[in-house]
């Protein structure tokens, strides 16, 4: 199993980062792994952490219709050049926590995605220097107020609210790039989302050269690559877990705000 990199809070409510071993403890590290964090000698036991979301990005930003079979379902056709929105950090839940419903919305949609985690500063750079900035890894969850995005033109107040990122539950260096990537509701055991990472339009590395020549990416920001078909609605008490093979499983509920 790949190594898992990861962010929890102890009891005392101390933040560290740590890498989890096969007994669940977790290895403090003295910084980001991104940032060369190395092992220390604390170790945290389970009964003694929270997992929360791996990164604490200065940005998160998102590639929308960048599987051409969502761009249909969408009703549109596939962008020339990646579609850039941005999410605020302040939608960025951990794995295992509540996804808030939104009064102003009456309907709120699921969009599980590969996400990327920038390790060192990025700017103007090519596809072939974008893949040594990206670090690793991870899972998320673009939720989207699906009426709101239709009704405002623009996606910020869609895509912005706060819970609308579930991240996580931690971040692994390494992915192959074949992997499936999955959606599931409640105890379904027929997936709503279905499709292997290389069917993107434009692939990670690209994605982050064409950001980079829009703005900086900074260690730990966050680059959500886009959904696959079959996006649909979310329900008050609805369980989400979109799970990426290599990687894991983020699994949320969801719950009035």
């Amino acid at each position: 199993m790949a190594q898992r990199y990861l962010r929890v809070q102890n009891q005392e409510g101390q933040i560290y980062y740590g890498l989890l071993q096969p007994s669940l403890n977790v290895e403090v590290l003295d910084a980001p792994p991104w940032l060369h964090g190395q092992p220390t000698d604390l170790i945290l036991e389970p009964n003694n952490y929270q997992i929360l979301a791996p990164c604490a990005p200065s940005k998160i930003v998102a590639v929308g219709k960048n599987y051409a079979d969502h761009a249909a379902e969408m009703g549109t056709s596939v962008p020339a050049e990646p579609l850039l929105f941005l999410k605020p950090p302040t939608s960025i839940i951990a794995s295992e926590t509540e996804i808030k419903y939104p009064r102003q919305s009456q309907r709120v949609d699921y969009e599980g995605e590969l996400a990327v985690v920038i390790g060192s500063s990025t700017c103007d750079c090519t596809p072939e220097l974008a893949q040594t900035k990206i670090w690793g890894y991870t899972i998320a969850n673009d939720v989207t107020a699906r009426d709101l995005q239709k009704q405002d033109g623009q996606w910020t107040r869609a895509k912005g609210f706060d819970t609308f990122c579930p991240l996580g539950p931690w971040v692994v260096r390494e992915l192959n790039p074949g992997a499936k990537l999955q959606t599931f509701l409640n105890d379904d055991p027929n997936p709503v989302q279905s499709a292997c990472i290389d069917q993107m339009v434009f692939p990670p590395d690209f994605l982050v050269s064409y950001i980079s020549q829009v703005m900086t990416l900074l260690p730990g920001d966050v680059v959500l690559t886009g959904t696959p078909f079959g996006v649909g609605a979310l329900h008050l008490g609805d369980r989400v877990r979109v799970e990426i093979e290599g990687i894991g499983r983020l699994e949320n509920t969801v719950v009035a705000r």
